[in-house]
């Protein structure tokens, strides 16, 4: 039967370690804290865990608040504070922290950028230079080579950047926060932005992946053995004697062949490598 759930993927996981022939001493919380833990580093670690998604989210007149909300000093509202021990004895010390950010799903593993705002007289608008290059000199498509037309637009697009230059985001995965440091005040409510992501998969679609079923088994293995390890010299009816370090020897061991296997297969290579 192929995995199509949680409980089906523990069955699975289940079967391959020998259940219901054997009795597998594995609680139940653990061997859900097994599936979160092997759903969690796939999400993160495989290249098939994730989707390019592109968002939109509409900006609220609360968004703008928060935005361009100032306490006495004039700075963002104050969200942190810490007290600090050094040799002199104890200092108390506020941090400052504008909070421009807006909520995102905690299934968003990653952000690339937010598509600009196309508010530069360049490129947005009817009465924008590109328009109007494209309505008076691309009327008849003969009236202009199509090389000084791409070279022109380059040039444009060069200006645009300079002008318009793309709005810095922050952005960490732990926090469900994307900073937008953008000015606040200029933007208005029930505005869109569109916002270039990674997202998790659905996770009811990953339990028959490969990966996930081996890496599953290796690390219900795993917990196996070392459930089992206390009762080490332990001798049940027949002289049969519990082994629990073998088993446990033997899920570390499938386990580090399988993420070996992931960082050179599977795995996304970084940015610094690629090229």
């Amino acid at each position: 039967m192929k995995p199509r759930n949680r409980g089906q993927l523990i069955n699975y996981g289940l079967r391959q370690l020998g259940a219901p022939v054997l009795q597998i001493n594995v609680d139940d919380d653990q061997l859900h804290d097994l599936v979160d833990d092997t759903v969690q580093i796939y999400q993160e670690r495989h290249y098939n865990g994730i989707e390019r998604m592109y968002l939109k989210y509409k900006i609220t007149q609360e968004d703008i608040d928060r935005g361009t909300a100032k306490d006495t000093t004039g700075v963002g509202i104050v969200t942190t504070s810490g007290i600090t021990t050094t040799s002199a004895g104890t200092v108390s010390s506020n941090f400052y922290e504008s909070s421009n950010f807006i909520a995102v799903p905690d299934t968003i593993l990653g952000v690339n950028k937010i598509f600009k705002f196309d508010t530069s007289s360049i490129s947005g608008g009817m009465f924008s230079i590109k328009y109007q290059l494209f309505l008076n000199d691309l009327y008849y498509f003969n009236s202009v080579e199509l090389l000084q037309y791409a070279m022109t637009k380059t040039y444009l697009e060069d200006i645009d950047f300079l002008l318009t230059t793309d709005k810095q985001i922050r952005f960490n995965q732990r926090q469900d926060k994307l900073y937008l440091d953008i000015d606040w005040g200029s933007q208005s409510a029930d505005t869109f932005i569109v916002i270039d992501c990674f997202r998790a998969i659905d996770t009811e679609q990953i339990y028959n992946d490969p990966f996930v079923k081996r890496y599953f088994t290796a690390l219900l293995k795993k917990q196996w053995g070392q459930n089992l390890i206390k009762f080490r010299g332990t001798k049940l009816p027949g002289g049969i004697e519990l082994n629990g370090r073998e088993i446990y020897d033997e899920g570390v061991k499938e386990l580090d062949a399988i993420r070996s296997r992931m960082a050179q297969d599977y795995e996304t290579p970084p940015l610094d490598f690629i090229g």
